[in-house]
């Protein structure tokens, strides 16, 4: 176990716990809907931030893990956590939505390889 408690397995539940929450919460909704929607942007960012500070702790804790797992961006999902958790009045809200449809479905299924090769 590491030293906060949480094993590599709590972490990698909290990426992929993010990634189901950010799509059930965006599913109905198309582009033009999710840009008016404040309620869901605030959700969905509460949810990458989650999943960056995970993703930042599978690294920190878990370093041989990370480098075992190089098709698991980590460190980028660390950096848009900061972006967005400090950028709050800067976030590109079309950006965070091409990131929903384009990079969440592929960083789900890679997130479900590696836990399963934990097994």
């Amino acid at each position: 176990m590491s030293k906060d408690g949480q094993r590599l397995e709590d972490y990698l539940a909290h990426m992929l716990q993010a990634i189901e929450r950010i799509t059930r919460y965006t599913e109905l909704l198309d582009e033009v809907a999710f840009l008016q929607n404040e309620l869901v942007q605030d959700a969905v960012i509460r949810n990458l931030e989650i999943l960056g500070e995970a993703s930042n702790n599978v690294q920190r804790h878990y370093p041989e893990f990370a480098a075992q797992h190089p098709e698991l961006p980590l460190a980028f999902a660390y950096q848009m956590r900061n972006a967005v958790a400090h950028g709050y009045f800067k976030v590109d809200y079309e950006i965070v939505w091409t990131t929903i449809h384009t990079d969440l479905p592929g960083l789900y299924g890679r997130v479900q390889d590696a836990v399963s090769s934990l097994a």
